[in-house]
């Protein structure tokens, strides 16, 4: 495999890293990055589809580049440009496959592939583990059509690995923050929105969004080739308990309980399956071989800040 950083002039050769779907999660990365004390200079690009943000990704430190994941022909500007991606774009709302993430690992393989890039999928991957612990080994069992196109994602990532380049995925649960737009239980426990009695209860697991983008800078420098990491914290609640515990932190009346019978006629379609699968991640490949350790390690001391 060629050199990531190419024959270029002095000043194109340090590293440069691209985030591909620089919303939330991407911003706390380029705040993090622009918090950095000692580390090497890094140039960093971030993939926009909307006019209107390139003022505030500029502001941010990044170099914003205007492209669409849904438009291929725009992203082949992308061939060559960055030794490090960071690929945080959901996909599609439809369809069988991932077309977003297909075009952007062809758009790369058009040029010197980067060196290492980095893609944030979802736990919902695993399907319903019946409330088991799930470690990284575990074989992917999608239920949902949302979970399916995750998964054609991460083979693709894992395809482009194969050519030689240090390919990561991050599997994440819930993100929640604070300052996330609906990034706290708040408004649907305002809502009244129910929740699982006790006895049909499933696992739910988080991560808090600034630890997130934590783990993402972690996997980008040191995460193992074709490696795949559960990324997410140390609580370990049934789904109504995390409700419970956020409605005390807020002072709002706990959610009622329910049967999980009566799921589909109370609760929307996402709802329904998000309640309708249990599973705790194991998340020691993370602490391990990342070395992170997070700065919110519960839900409860994560909510918690708000709450002040």
């Amino acid at each position: 495999m060629q050199n990531p950083y190419g024959a270029l002039p002095a000043r194109f050769r340090r590293p440069r890293l691209l985030i591909v779907g620089c919303g939330d999660v991407g911003v706390r990365v380029l705040r993090a990055l622009s918090q950095r004390t000692g580390a090497p200079r890094l140039r960093v690009l971030a993939l926009t589809s909307s006019p209107a943000r390139v003022s505030a990704l500029r502001a941010l430190g990044a170099q914003p580049l205007l492209g669409n994941l849904d438009q291929p022909a725009t992203l082949r500007r992308l061939a060559g440009l960055a030794t490090h991606v960071l690929h945080l774009a959901p996909p599609p709302a439809t369809g069988a496959d991932d077309p977003r993430t297909a075009a952007l690992l062809a758009a790369l393989r058009l040029r010197t592939p980067p060196g290492a890039l980095v893609y944030a999928s979802t736990s919902g991957v695993y399907g319903d583990c019946g409330g088991a612990w799930v470690a990284e080994t575990r074989p992917v069992a999608p239920a949902t059509a949302r979970a399916r196109r995750r998964v054609a994602a991460e083979q693709g990532v894992r395809r482009l690995g194969r050519s030689g380049v240090r390919a990561s995925v991050l599997r994440v649960p819930g993100i929640y923050a604070p300052d996330r737009e609906g990034g706290t239980p708040e408004a649907r426990l305002r809502r009244g929105t129910p929740v699982l009695r006790a006895e049909d209860d499933v696992f739910t697991n988080h991560i808090h969004a600034d630890d997130l983008a934590r783990a993402c800078l972690a996997a980008l420098w040191h995460g193992a080739p074709q490696r795949v990491y559960n990324v997410s914290d140390a609580t370990e609640l049934p789904m109504g308990d995390y409700f419970d515990l956020a409605a005390d932190l807020y002072g709002l009346p706990r959610p009622r309980r329910i049967a999980r019978s009566a799921m589909a006629a109370e609760l929307g379609e996402m709802q329904v399956s998000f309640m309708s699968e249990s599973r705790r991640l194991d998340a020691a490949r993370m602490a391990g071989e990342l070395g992170l350790r997070l700065t919110y390690p519960t839900v409860a001391q994560g909510l918690a800040v708000r709450s002040r």
